[in-house]
């Protein structure tokens, strides 16, 4: 598990640093891929009395700025406090994105001065496009194969958690949320492994889905048609208001949950930023309360279904 060290208060901000106490030490593994590249880094955190009690699998997403984090870290613990071998890959393939990135959501100073609009107007425009360019290279294409590379080892490696819990659960916040919705549905293998077409007249093959239920928290560039393919149980921790997932999508995308009897949990937090349900501190009780209700909503859904 992650050291006890510090923490940023909002995981998706520049918010200042605050130490995150209480923590206690796992490890950082990697997960062979006998295929073709060698190596995924990884960040695993297992329950203290595994092997010899049983678990279960979860696949851990993390959010943007990857498993270096120590905000993800320290999330990944918790479920791994609760019984679950938490595998967390490195889904950006060492290009996470920097912790430099403003909640879109956080309200502007009531008063700055004109310099600072001048400063804030040129830092803006710049992580503007360094976010812009940094999800450019985060395509499906890149992502989805290297993720279905890490649970085939992490079937191998972890078999018997796979077994306890008859698949493979899994999380996602912000970025990750997106891409465990994708996880939880029948894609062709053209996407989801990024195989060729092999047969041209059978046409595309499609496989899935590779998860038994899933959990995200605040989701990020998730369209109605990825809610649309899904085919696990799964719950939603969501921010009101939140220009990373609009509530027009997804109140469009809980319709269809509904009338195609998916099970599903919606939960909206109103009041909070963008990225409150990945561990961090924060001065307003009200996030905390939220931060800590988001995971127990999660938790609990993983563990009944």
């Amino acid at each position: 598990m992650a050291d006890n060290e510090v923490a940023t208060k909002a995981p998706e901000s520049d918010a200042q640093e605050s130490l995150v106490p209480g923590d206690t030490k796992a490890q950082e593994g990697t997960l062979r891929d006998r295929q073709t590249l060698p190596f995924y880094k990884v960040y695993i955190s297992k329950p203290s009395d595994y092997p010899h009690q049983p678990s279960k699998l979860l696949l851990f997403l993390s959010s943007g700025t990857g498993i270096h984090s120590k905000n993800n870290q320290l999330q990944a613990d918790k479920y791994a406090s609760e019984g679950f071998v938490v595998v967390a890959p490195d889904q950006f393939a060492g290009d996470a994105l920097s912790n430099t990135a403003t909640d879109p959501n956080a309200a502007p100073d009531a008063n700055p001065s004109m310099i600072e609009k001048v400063k804030m107007g040129f830092a803006d425009t710049a992580k503007a496009f360094m976010i812009d360019m940094w999800l450019a290279r985060q395509s499906q294409e890149k992502i989805l194969p290297l993720l279905h590379k890490v649970i085939e080892g992490a079937k191998d490696e972890f078999a018997d958690a796979v077994a306890n819990g008859d698949g493979i659960y899994a999380v996602g916040y912000c970025f990750g949320g997106k891409y465990v919705l994708l996880l939880g549905s029948e894609l062709p293998d053209t996407v989801a492994k990024g195989q060729a077409v092999k047969d041209e007249e059978k046409g595309v093959v499609k496989s899935g889905p590779q998860i038994k239920a899933g959990a995200i928290a605040h989701g990020t560039q998730i369209t109605k048609e990825d809610i649309q393919g899904l085919k696990v149980p799964v719950t939603m921790a969501c921010t009101e208001n939140d220009q990373l997932f609009p509530d027009d999508i997804r109140a469009e995308g809980q319709k269809w949950l509904v009338d195609n009897k998916v099970p599903h949990e919606i939960q909206v937090f109103p009041g909070v930023p963008h990225g409150f349900a990945v561990v961090g501190e924060y001065e307003d009780p009200k996030i905390m309360d939220a931060q800590k209700a988001a995971f127990e909503q999660m938790l609990s859904w993983l563990k009944s279904h």
